[in-house]
């Protein structure tokens, strides 16, 4: 029996590996399969090794830190003395996956590495690490290619996870009156992001954003996204006091209904190009981790469309341009002058043809399986 052992670190990557889990045991039933990860993990059969609470957690506080490296030590004395799986599946997550990875060469133990580090847009250097611990890389975008095999290291395209595992537009009609929205009025939902930074550093802004729209523009109504990996009680204490609907869970759904969006930088901006969906993205976070940022950076922009159609698409507002008033500009101009809102509309359906039609997942439990015949 095969034993194969899954590292994701955030809430994303637990989704993926669940799928990815649940086409190998439809490939091989007899296949053991341990990890660390989520509930998407559980629900494919998956037994866990520790859920991600600790590290999902961004910063590098002593506590942190210590989190971190307690965890990687536990991880590595159980992968190499006891478990001692035929291949472990490394999924993003790239600062603690690949230390993890060095220890796992040393051990012998084949790794690949499914939605690998995005060195094509920080962090260059970190392909050598890559190139030395790394069997094979399964990449999701399709400029990875030429990238990792010009550096000499076997790889695979994947397709990108979310061109099949996105679910289909909602019903718009159907979704509003589900949630006492006004069929006659636009709608913008605001994703203030999955992690705790986040919502401390967005939150309130989005918030005030809404609110100056509001004033101005009667025909809007707003509904906040809130994240299904974060408790109510954390997402209550920065949510403070609004009268906009919350709601949990329909991520998809309210991505794919909503007029324009608020959100905060990261794959969801992808989701939403995925329903042509209009919105602006922003980042915002401590000063230090912004200027470590502009001195590992290889290109300019932040938001997946972007980076893959190439060009600006999405408004990107960083840092300390992000203010309410940038930001109800940047929507305001989304909903209301039709000339761009319908060329942004085009240019986003445009990068879903960018990317492959692959059924990720299965493409990369094809090459886990190969890689186990080796």
């Amino acid at each position: 029996m095969k034993k194969i052992f899954i590292i994701t670190g955030e809430y994303s990557g637990d989704i993926h590996a669940g799928k990815v889990a649940e086409a190998l045991k439809a490939a091989d039933s007899e296949i053991c399969i341990e990890g660390i990860g989520g509930e998407n993990l559980k629900k494919a059969g998956v037994k866990l090794f520790s859920d991600q609470k600790k590290m999902g957690a961004v910063g590098i506080s002593p506590k942190i830190l210590i989190d971190h490296i307690t965890l990687g030590k536990r991880l590595v004395d159980y992968l190499t003395k006891e478990y001692k799986p035929d291949l472990v599946l490394l999924i993003d997550y790239g600062a603690f996956n690949l230390n993890i990875s060095k220890f796992l060469k040393k051990a012998g133990i084949k790794v690949l590495y499914y939605i690998p580090p995005q060195v094509w847009a920080s962090r260059k250097w970190r392909i050598n690490t890559i190139k030395k611990n790394i069997n094979e890389v399964l990449c999701i975008f399709p400029f990875e290619i030429e990238m990792y095999e010009q550096a000499g290291i076997k790889t695979h395209y994947c397709g990108h996870p979310l061109v099949s595992q996105l679910p289909a537009k909602a019903d718009k009609n159907d979704f509003f009156t589900k949630h006492g929205f006004d069929v006659n009025k636009k709608l913008v939902s605001i994703f203030p992001g999955s992690r705790v930074f986040e919502l401390k550093y967005l939150m309130d802004v989005f918030i005030k954003s809404a609110k100056i729209l509001q004033k101005k523009h009667p025909d809007l109504q707003f509904c906040i996204s809130h994240a299904p990996n974060l408790s109510d009680e954390v997402y209550n204490r920065f949510l403070k006091e609004t009268d906009f609907k919350v709601i949990k869970g329909e991520n998809q759904a309210l991505l794919s209904v909503s007029d324009a969006l608020m959100l905060a930088s990261g794959t969801v901006a992808l989701e939403a190009a995925l329903y042509a969906t209009p919105m602006i993205i922003a980042y915002r976070g401590p000063w230090l981790f912004y200027f470590i940022y502009l001195m590992v950076r290889c290109i300019k922009m932040v938001s997946l469309p972007n980076i893959i159609s190439g060009e600006i698409i999405v408004p990107e507002i960083i840092q300390k341009n992000v203010n309410a008033d940038n930001i109800s500009y940047n929507i305001e101009k989304l909903l209301y002058d039709t000339k761009y809102r319908n060329e942004n509309i085009n240019k986003l359906k445009n990068v879903k043809h960018l990317l492959s039609d692959k059924i990720s997942s299965k493409e990369a439990a094809n090459e886990i399986l190969k890689a186990l015949q080796n």
